[in-house]
Order: structure tokens, then sequence, then C-alpha cells
């Protein structure tokens, strides 16, 4: 598939142009950076255990839902199980959506929440301190948060529409315009450019030279429509808003990492000649990909024993998959978001995981497997802390002033939650941070020729 003319090119910010002198927190080598497929930071292989924090500017905030103490307490306990990235929701719109998120960063048309960008401020701080590194996504594909739906419903003057009353294929597809409506990505860049273009009120770092900060993304699970003939009628059209947008992000920071947000070949019309078209772009760094056997129906919850092993060989090859992808391109992997439901559907933190603790086992091992060979596979983010936040309603959805976890508002709350009682599958993240960090070291001893 052909690519489309990248954007011109705007110059990047003077002060970068060979700044190294100025830099105020310590020298460029912070930054996380990717030699061949793997990542580097401060001249050291960099390998990762990670999560979705989605929601930490809302616990960082000093408006309504706001809760700092809660996320120290919940950044250190994922520093105590050894993670050390964390995926973040840096963008959100105020829809008229059932199940949107509110508050919303984004209040209307080139109108900013200062309490949440304050509430940004502080988690990004707060990593900082940690020495924790994060992925902050500016949109999303989807409705839950507003999303690409409401960019082309500000732009267009549209009215609410509604996916369980419309459909999810037309729903899906609405979205995917916004990749050609020129309004709607000229407010979706303002907010790029205010972002990037941010000082950080908490400890003074410019976003733009923020070496916390290890990746801006381009939204959560882009996709280029349903999976039929209007989404490959719109699939050059989103491989070029990849290629441009993030030549745009490249434009305005020229230090940090950009990437997709994708789900991988799922997420690309089930093409993997689409997903390496909309990643040979020079402006994305490294390859994502996500994992969900449960929603795509791989795992039957009504045959658990008939279906629970093929689901796992199904995930095993979807992996393997990208990291031959990756391999191809040249780039590094991040199997960034992978979930699976407590046994027998249920979302209470009392619930019995033994399935999920099974699925994260066997998917985990296979990345630390492939990082210990020395492939392109250079971190894991699961899906998603929740840590010590509950629902507070029986039927487990989510109200605006609600605890939140780390499912998102639309879905029952502990539905693919990790809490802070959930010590078997807590177990075994602590091990696997053990074995990225035992993989890293040995990556630098074989750089320093210090293996024995």
């Amino acid at each position: 598939m052909k690519h489309g003319s990248i954007i011109a090119a705007v110059f990047p910010l003077l002060f970068f142009i060979g700044c190294a002198t100025l830099w105020p927190f310590g020298g460029e080598d912070e930054m996380v950076a990717v030699r061949g497929t793997q990542f580097v930071r401060n001249g050291k292989p960099y390998l990762f255990a990670g999560t979705n924090l989605w929601y930490a500017p809302y616990l960082g905030s000093p408006g309504a839902g706001g809760d700092r103490a809660r996320l120290r307490r919940e950044l250190d306990s994922l520093q105590a199980a050894g993670v050390t990235n964390l995926r973040i929701l840096a963008g959100s719109e105020r829809g008229g959506m059932n199940g949107t998120l509110s508050p919303s960063f984004i209040t209307g048309p080139d109108a900013y929440n200062d309490s949440l960008l304050l509430g940004l401020d502080v988690a990004l701080a707060e990593l900082a301190e940690r020495g924790m590194t994060a992925v902050l996504f500016f949109t999303n594909y989807w409705e839950w948060s507003g999303g690409m739906l409401q960019y082309v419903t500000w732009a267009d003057a549209l009215p609410v529409f509604d996916p369980s009353v419309e459909g999810w294929d037309a729903f899906m597809d609405r979205s995917a315009s916004f990749y050609g409506n020129e309004n709607a990505n000229r407010m979706y860049r303002s907010y790029i450019r205010t972002i990037i273009a941010r000082v950080n009120t908490v400890n003074g770092r410019r976003y733009a030279e923020d070496p916390s900060i290890m990746a801006w993304q381009l939204a959560n699970e882009p996709r280029p429509g349903s999976t039929g003939p209007e989404g490959w009628r719109n699939a050059e059209r989103y491989v070029r808003w990849i290629d441009e947008t993030a030549a745009y992000i490249k434009s305005l920071d020229s230090l940090h990492l950009v990437s997709t947000g994708s789900e991988g070949i799922v997420g690309s019309l089930q093409d993997e000649s689409l997903y390496v078209a909309a990643h040979r772009s020079r402006h994305i760094d490294y390859l994502t990909l996500h994992l969900w056997p449960g929603i795509w129906r791989w795992f039957d919850a009504g045959r658990p024993a008939e279906t629970f092993g093929p689901a796992l060989d199904s995930a095993g090859s979807y992996v393997r998959a990208h990291l031959r992808i990756a391999r191809q391109l040249q780039k590094p992997l991040v199997l960034e978001e992978f979930g699976w439901r407590r046994d027998e559907g249920a979302n209470a933190p009392s619930a019995p995981a033994s399935l999920r603790d099974r699925f994260y086992e066997r998917m985990l091992d296979l990345a630390a497997d492939s990082a210990e060979a020395g492939s392109p596979m250079a971190g894991t983010n699961f899906w998603a802390w929740g840590g010590e936040g509950r629902s507070v309603r029986g039927d487990g959805r989510w109200r605006a002033g609600d605890p939140l976890t780390g499912d998102p508002p639309h879905e029952p709350q502990g539905m693919h939650s990790v809490f802070d009682t959930d010590m078997s599958t807590v177990n075994i993240l602590k091990a696997h941070a053990a074995r990225m960090r035992s993989a890293a070291e040995r990556r630098r001893s074989v750089a320093a020729g210090d293996v024995r």
C-alpha cells in the first residue's frame, strides 16, 4: 500500500538546537531512545515491566475526583511490584455518549480543563521522583473518553452518536472519518501542541524535555474503521494520517519517541500488510500490540475447559507474529495492553482469578523469554491497575464522582482490573519484572564485554 505524502515538517523548536549545555535536568541520555530493535536509556539497554494507569491525571487533579494521596500510594505499590512504565491517558474529550468519562481534558473546541492539566503535571512529577517513565496517548478511537468521534462531532456540528442505537460498525466508521476531517485534526493538533509546549507547574520541566515521558502516542487503538469495505476505503487515509501526525509531533519535539497505540493485526482490518504499512513510517519509533482473547472471542467463558488452552495458543501465536514483524521493520515491540476477566466473569475483588493468572504467566513468560533471547520485545503493560479503587454500585457501573479503577467507565468496574488485594497476580508481576531487569542487566554486560 502506498503511503501518502508527508506534510511539510515544522522546524524544531529553537531551544533544542545544540542545547545540550542548557539541559536543566541532566543529559539527553536520560530520554528513552531507540537503537536498532532495542530501547536505551542513559546509554544502557532499557527493558520494562509496566501497566496501564490511564486515570493517573484524574487522581492528580485538584478538582472533582482528585486524590493525590491515593496516586502516591498507587505509584508506591506499583514500584514495589517492579513496575517502571505507565501508559496514561493525556487527552479526553467531553462527549454526550453514554458511558463517557467525566470530567474531560478538553471541554469543547480548543477549550481545556486546567484541573486535569494540573493533574497530569502532578502525575508526571510523581513518576519522575520514582524514576518511572510514561507513555501518554492523546486521544481515543473508542467512545469511553470522548475520542475521535467527539472531535468529528464538534468539527461538523453533528448530533450525539449513540453506538448502542446506531450500531458498532457505524460507530467505528464514523470515528475513523476523523482521519480525513481537516477541522477535527486542527483541534486535535492544537491540543497536541499545547501539551508538548506545556511547562510542568510542579517541577518546572518542559514536557518536551521531560525524561519521565518515554513516548507520545497518537491514540488508544486507532483503527481504519469496521472490518469491511468501508474500512478498506479508509485504509490509505489511515496510514497517511499516522505518518503525517507522527511527523507533526516530531516537528514539535525531536527528543521523545512516538508510537501509534495500535492493537496490532486485529486492529488493522485483520490484515498484516496494513499493520506493516502503518508502522513502516520513519516517524514511528516502535511497534505496539494489544491482546484481548476474551473480547476477541478466542475464549468462551461458558466453555472454559475446551477453549482456554486454544485461546492461550492463539495469544502466543499473535505475539510471535508481531515479533516477526518487528524484526522485519527493525523496531522494538511493546505488548502494551493485555487483559483477562476473573473466573466465571466475576468483577468483585474477592472473586478468584486463576485463569487470569495462568494467562498473565504465559504471556509474561513469553515476553521475558523473548527479551532474554535478544528479540525486539522491549516491554509489557498489563491492563490494568485498579489498585485500591473499588466499585460503589451493585451493577459495577461507574458514575462521575465514583472511585476510578483500571476499567473504563463504560465497562463493569473490576472487569479487567488488578486490585491491590490480588496477591497471586501481583506476585506473577513481580517475578516478571525481576526477569526483565535481569535481561536488561545481561544486555548491559554483553555490551560492555563483561560476560564470563
